[in-house]
């Protein structure tokens, strides 16, 4: 897991897609059977959750448009998806794997999933999506390499290493012990976490990530934890971003980064330093306690530690981790996962066709239960996922256009419902997610990357639009919101489907801060979106439709 993938390997990617250039995108099997199993990342047992008996689970390397085939057993006792994080998916949210497009995969059987890492490279995750799955385990790294014949603007690695990193809590049985405490009628919420990990292991337990002197190596982070900020130093070297969730950044040079909830970005290491053990360090951010967790950059033949303390962590409050952000700048020259360059799409001169202005809010409900919204509108999962729903035109599932595009006035009392927004396919949309809360947020969109064009402090206004970044904002999935402020984004809705909008800090999404946004067109064609599979699970009010 921690060893980079052997240049053989990674000359057999290359060889396998100049091989096939021309011809049909590749395919890639796997069969994953999901199990219980014990794990002691503590140093005590508890009760994880496998994929292949494996913790972390296995990671996938492919290739732009490569074709997964991924074939998931569930042997838990209740149902299971999985979701494919920064994948878009594209035309093809049948294969998103969460509650609102996916029938979970009942215990005892097995669903298929099948889709294509099209038009994308980058760093990317996959995690269990339903109840607090996520909080035992089942995630894994999922990484795509670029096509011979589409360059990326940094000379090839001499190899790369996945950082899979989160917080990580001390139940005998996460999930299960999680979710009661979030379900508990005395206004539940999670205890802080006990422990940082880094690869599935805690404190210095990572197995150690090995390279040759004068090398320089990729570093690929996600945070998949289920809502702690992150950040990520290695003793006595520079790291130069190159790549966020998939497109690449003008590139700089960092001491740290921080990585919030959902969020995957890939860095450059130099080992240009006296041949010994360094340090990689991941600790936690904006936490009332920090959580620390060390794994080991070994320069091949080092046989000492490279003295001096840790590398310190960056300093308190959210000030330099906004200055951070706004300094994430898109690279308009290179090319992405497509020959044409990035800044080739000139996102700032397109008019906007509407604004969603999103307020997240914490509250109890009537039985005294926590319960997150937006606009005051807490999600319930109902027991037909939408995109069945909307597919047969079932009635009483769906609450179309129920959240409002913006409170107005003093925030509502939540009430429960079922939202999906519908937009237009071509659509290009302002959103805005307003935190009036004391603690980050950070907001995640299926299907699509987004351009972050602003953060600021406050109540956003629409004079707040002059302080945009039309030029060269960061595109990404995941976007951090600061406590009191906002950050917004433009996104152009060129992937028709039904698409999860949520909270990535997960114990939020499980209490109901997410929606659905339904693009579409009355244009009925394959070009624009793949039919429901053969294979589709039905359930709920589906149950007994015909595919």
């Amino acid at each position: 897991m921690a060893a980079p993938p052997p240049a053989p390997f990674l000359l057999l990617l290359a060889v396998a897609a100049a091989s096939l250039a021309g011809a049909d995108d590749p395919y890639r099997y796997f069969t994953w059977t999901v199990t219980y199993g014990p794990i002691s990342p503590l140093g005590t047992t508890q009760q994880g959750i496998l994929i292949n008996g494996q913790f972390p689970g296995p990671r996938i390397d492919c290739v732009t448009n490569d074709n997964l085939v991924v074939n998931v057993v569930n042997s838990l006792d209740e149902p299971f998806l999985l979701t494919w994080n920064g994948v878009k998916q594209r035309k093809n949210s049948w294969q998103d794997g969460v509650a609102g497009t996916n029938c979970g995969i009942p215990p005892g059987a097995n669903y298929t999933y099948r889709f294509q890492a099209k038009d994308q490279i980058g760093t990317f995750f996959y995690f269990p999506s339903l109840a607090l799955h996520r909080a035992a385990g089942g995630f894994g790294a999922l990484n795509v390499y670029q096509r011979p014949a589409i360059p990326v603007p940094y000379p090839p690695p001499a190899g790369d290493f996945t950082l899979l990193v989160g917080d990580w809590y001390a139940a005998a049985s996460p999930h299960a012990d999680l979710r009661r405490a979030l379900d508990d009628g005395g206004g539940g919420a999670l205890p802080p976490p006990a422990a940082l990990l880094i690869n599935g292991a805690a404190a210095s337990g990572a197995a150690p990530f090995v390279g040759a002197q004068g090398g320089t190596y990729l570093f690929r982070v996600s945070n998949i934890g289920l809502r702690a900020s992150v950040n990520v130093r290695v003793q006595g070297h520079a790291l130069r971003l190159v790549e966020v969730e998939g497109t690449h950044p003008v590139q700089s040079a960092y001491d740290s980064l921080d990585v919030h909830a959902g969020q995957s970005l890939a860095f450059l290491v130099t080992l240009d330093q006296a041949p010994l053990d360094y340090a990689v360090v991941a600790s936690t951010r904006f936490a009332a306690a920090e959580l620390t967790a060390v794994a080991t950059l070994h320069y091949a033949g080092a046989t000492a530690r490279a003295p001096g303390p840790l590398p310190p962590a960056p300093p308190p409050g959210y000030g330099w981790s906004l200055g951070q952000a706004r300094s994430f700048r898109w690279n308009l020259t290179a090319s992405a996962a497509r020959p044409n360059p990035q800044g080739s799409f000139h996102y700032g001169a397109i008019p906007t066709s509407r604004t969603l202005v999103l307020a997240s809010s914490a509250s109890l409900d009537g039985a005294g239960r926590r319960r997150c919204a937006v606009n005051a509108v807490s999600f319930v999962v109902p027991d037909t996922p939408l995109k069945l729903a909307d597919r047969y035109d079932i009635a009483g599932v769906i609450d179309w256009d129920g959240l409002p595009a913006r409170l107005d006035g003093a925030a509502a009392v939540p009430r429960a419902g079922t939202p999906v927004l519908r937009l237009g396919l071509h659509e290009f949309v302002e959103v805005v997610f307003q935190n009036t809360e004391e603690e980050l947020q950070s907001w995640h969109l299926d299907g699509y990357d987004f351009w972050v064009v602003g953060y600021g402090d406050g109540q956003w206004n629409e004079t707040q639009r002059q302080t945009y970044n039309l030029v060269d904002a960061q595109a990404r999935h995941t976007v951090q919101v600061y406590p009191n402020g906002w950050s917004a984004i433009l996104v152009s809705l060129d992937n028709q489907g039904m698409w999860n909008l949520r909270s990535a800090m997960w114990d939020r999404q499980y209490l109901g801060q997410q929606l659905y946004l339904r693009v579409w067109t009355p244009e009925q064609s394959l070009s624009n979106e793949y039919a429901i599979p053969a294979n589709a699970i039905l359930c709920g009010k589906a149950a007994a439709l015909p595919h």
